[in-house]
């Protein structure tokens, strides 16, 4: 066997097409069995421009002339489906720039794999946000039922471990009238109106730094001086009280249901944790949680209800009323005060 037909078995072993052209006229003078079996055609194609219609000839000229070399991809149709052939056009020195030799292979498989490879990337990429985004969404979820340091916890240990917190102050807030609004009202006016207003709440709140807890129904509870200590706790949450009752005061003026709350306030020690397996929330327990619940059964609409330790702490700096003292389930007599707005007159 010659050396040429060997050469032509090892091109055609590795897919490789090639041909030789005539530098004046752009005439094929030889193609190899690969370069006849991917280009052949009913019609005669003797020159580069008619097997390459689409080809840029000037541009082609011009860049071999120059350079000596030009590489192209070209695409063709083959029983409706295209092929992609990756060709290089060089000036023969052998011939004195007589001739060029042309190598074509056939990338077409290449190029699918790079799209799939393309198509895969864009899949993971999308996924990947949209995972981002569900985490964040998830993590939005999970600070709305705890603090930050609570969640980092749950979130590295995959546990919360219960911690006393002494002293914290805790404002318990209830609407008066709610069932009756409730079962007489629009059921989504109701919610979408309860909605606006725990929004409200929570952005007071925050700032002065109380961390909202959780709500139930029409009950929303608030604490300051956790998980973080606060010296001021019973001011934050004084100062929170008295804009709550502000807010439904400006808000009852433009809105037909009118929102009546009372409110009670205290201080003293709070356990405070993650409860549950499978629906995660977080809590708090203890004597300052009980004593909240009930200063705030002692509460008349729109009044902040509190007792003597809170008073002592703030009778300097706000206003109040001695209601004198009474009984409070569960904690033996009391001295009750009525927190005021300091624009409110005292009776």
């Amino acid at each position: 066997m010659s050396i040429e037909a060997i050469n032509e078995q090892l091109l055609r072993a590795i897919g490789v097409g090639v041909a030789v052209l005539s530098a004046a006229d752009m005439r094929f003078v030889f193609r190899n069995d690969t370069f006849q079996e991917w280009f052949n055609s009913e019609e005669p194609q003797d020159t580069l421009a008619e097997l390459f219609p689409d080809l840029d000839m000037g541009a082609f000229s011009a860049e071999l002339k120059t350079n000596g070399r030009f590489t192209v991809e070209v695409k063709r149709k083959v029983k409706r489906r295209e092929r992609i052939y990756a060709a290089d056009f060089t000036l023969s020195d052998d011939t004195g720039g007589s001739m060029i030799i042309m190598v074509c292979q056939n990338v077409s498989r290449i190029r699918e794999l790079e799209s799939m490879i393309d198509s895969y990337s864009q899949m993971v990429e999308r996924n990947t946000r949209e995972i981002k985004r569900e985490k964040e969404q998830v993590e939005k979820l999970l600070l709305n039922m705890m603090p930050r340091s609570v969640y980092e916890e749950f979130k590295t240990f995959g546990v919360v471990i219960p911690k006393l917190y002494d002293p914290v102050s805790v404002l318990m807030l209830d609407f008066v009238g709610f069932t009756q609004m409730a079962a007489s009202a629009d059921p989504a006016v109701t919610v979408s109106e309860l909605n606006d207003i725990y929004s409200a709440f929570d952005r007071i709140g925050e700032q002065y730094g109380c961390e909202r807890i959780k709500t139930m129904g029409d009950a929303y509870i608030t604490v300051a001086g956790l998980p973080d200590p606060t010296p001021d706790h019973a001011r934050a949450v004084a100062n929170a009280a008295i804009r709550f009752i502000r807010y439904l005061e400006r808000r009852n003026e433009g809105h037909p249901n009118q929102w009546r709350c009372r409110i009670g306030i205290t201080s003293g020690p709070v356990v405070g944790s993650v409860v549950g397996i499978q629906k995660y929330v977080y809590d708090i327990f203890g004597p300052a949680v009980n004593l909240a619940s009930r200063l705030q059964d002692l509460s008349e609409a729109m009044e902040i209800t509190t007792n003597g330790p809170v008073y002592d702490v703030l009778r300097d700096s706000f206003r109040f009323e001695y209601r004198g003292k009474q009984d409070v389930r569960g904690f033996d007599e009391q001295d009750i005060f009525q927190l005021k707005d300091s624009r409110e007159p005292i009776r």
